[in-house]
């Protein structure tokens, strides 16, 4: 893109000096000479140098840099599981995209990456993790996980974009798409981070024990990152979760919980609800597979976690946690939401897993409304 844009203006720029040189006396063209001399210094070394408008940055659906963006893709029932919903700063709430999944938000974001794979540059690395990565599934001490960063060492950003999809993106392809995304709900959360963030971000993953299937790390680039790319890269003691606040590019705080196989607790009820003390309604995979399912949680008199079991997206019809593979919560009151890694399932309490949480009203408000139907608490049974 930049090298489309220094032509395009450099192009412009030549046309206007060839109309303004045949008619110009001889100081002016003296001038003329100056001004064209300044004008190519600038376009090769100031207005167009890595850094000035980073690449690497989250982008929404017309391409324009932003902090931060939501995802919200419907399953397939609803337009083939193509079509999502959309929120950043400047949306109030949700908005229904006019792009596929595949043209919009996550193209524009992940486009540094795409071209990367045709051209390398040495001030560009990546870390792409999943626990069902393209073509097989990880082994289960890996922490249940998916996620994508991208960093830029002259621009000096970077992005985090967390998500709930299977085989995403695509090993080293254009079409990143995989087309096993489009059968259930997904979420995906992306944040432009300075890249200066990214060394405590990484030591978020090691804590987690992402499972990296695809990455380039330089070896000057955040040493944190560049061990996850490597074997033996985990917590190996105490304490087994890690709580860290972050400042995204526009300084804006984002909350990350990071918990290792060994914590042995549910994420949402063991760690979150404890964080915020208010009741919690949490979305997760609803599918039993071979594992139980986590039920509701009221042990705590003070604050409780209900399971959503049913949800209505706008401009969609209402649809059950068996077709909903995101990970989401959202507080009973306040504005507390986080976009999450793990499901409510026994099984994963042994996983590695976290959540990246933000206390934006407007995020608050709109997941909350979402909501159609909870699962309430167990019956305590009776004494005797």
């Amino acid at each position: 893109m930049t090298t489309f844009y220094r032509g395009t203006i450099e192009s412009i720029l030549t046309s206007c000096f060839t109309v303004w040189y045949g008619a110009c006396t001889v100081s002016f063209c003296k001038t003329l000479q100056r001004i064209k001399a300044a004008v190519r210094f600038l376009l090769s070394v100031w207005i167009f140098i890595p850094g000035c408008d980073s690449d690497v940055t989250c982008r929404n659906d017309n391409g324009a840099p932003v902090d931060w963006y939501i995802i919200y893709k419907y399953p397939r029932m609803i337009g083939g599981g193509l079509r999502y919903l959309y929120m950043d700063d400047s949306t109030n709430g949700w908005i229904l995209s006019t792009k596929k999944i595949s043209k919009g938000a996550l193209l524009k974001t992940l486009a540094p990456l795409l071209d990367f794979y045709v051209s390398k540059t040495t001030d560009f690395g990546y870390l792409l993790y999943n626990d069902q990565p393209p073509g097989h599934d990880a082994s289960s001490s890996y922490g249940h996980s998916k996620g994508v960063v991208m960093l830029d060492k002259t621009g000096k950003t970077g992005v985090w974009l967390s998500h709930s999809t299977p085989r995403f993106p695509t090993y080293r392809n254009r079409n990143f798409w995989p087309n096993n995304g489009n059968d259930n709900a997904q979420t995906f959360l992306c944040v432009t981070f300075p890249y200066d963030s990214f060394g405590e971000i990484g030591e978020q993953l090691k804590y987690i024990h992402v499972y990296p299937f695809d990455h380039y790390i330089p070896t000057d680039f955040p040493k944190e990152l560049g061990c996850l790319t490597k074997q033996g890269c985990y917590r190996n003691k105490k304490p087994w979760y890690r709580m860290k606040t972050l400042t995204s590019k526009a300084n804006r705080k984002f909350y990350s919980f990071a918990k290792n196989k060994l914590f042995g607790k549910d994420l949402y009820s063991g760690l979150i609800l404890k964080k915020v003390k208010k009741n919690l309604y949490v979305r997760s995979w609803g599918k039993r597979g071979r594992t139980k399912l986590l039920a509701s949680n009221c042990e705590d008199p003070h604050r409780h976690l209900y399971n959503v079991k049913r949800v209505e997206l706008p401009h969609g019809a209402p649809f059950i946690d068996t077709v909903d593979h995101s990970k989401w919560c959202v507080t009973e009151r306040g504005a507390f939401t986080c976009i999450a890694d793990l499901n409510r399932m026994e099984s994963q309490k042994k996983r590695g897993g976290g959540a990246i949480c933000t206390t934006n009203h407007v995020v608050g408000r709109a997941f909350r409304a979402l909501i159609r139907k909870s699962e309430p608490c167990p019956r305590k049974k009776p004494r005797g």
